[in-house]
């Protein structure tokens, strides 16, 4: 996978526009979107993109979409179940936690615009 791919699909899984990402990066929407296009990202650019997405760079690096999702998936037909004290079983999906994770994440953007509006 190119390393803008890689960029672009990332930025997506965490619910992050191009123009957040750009803000924070200091770089125009355009320039962002041009950088998604690329084959390579310069090193040190790279890794500047992996700060703002909350990832290392080897991450970003080695990021594979169908890795990931073949990851969750077979996450999600492997669940554990448990019983508790009460004999109720409950069902541990991990999917689950890679939402409640998204939301923290969206959350945490939403409160960084709010401080930035508020500037």
């Amino acid at each position: 996978m190119k390393d803008g791919e890689k960029v672009a699909k990332l930025r997506q899984l965490k619910g992050i526009k191009q123009e957040s990402l750009a803000f924070d990066l200091s770089i125009s929407q355009s320039e962002l979107s041009r950088l998604e296009n690329l084959d390579v990202i310069e090193k040190e650019i790279l890794s500047q993109i992996a700060d703002a997405l909350g990832v290392s760079q080897e991450f970003l690096e080695k990021f594979d979409l169908d890795s990931a999702l073949y990851n969750i998936s077979n996450k999600i037909e492997n669940s554990t179940i448990s019983e508790n004290s009460n004999g109720i079983s409950q069902i541990f999906n991990p999917l689950d936690k890679v939402v409640e994770l998204y939301e923290r994440l969206l959350q945490s953007e939403r409160e960084k615009i709010e401080i930035l509006k508020n500037k």
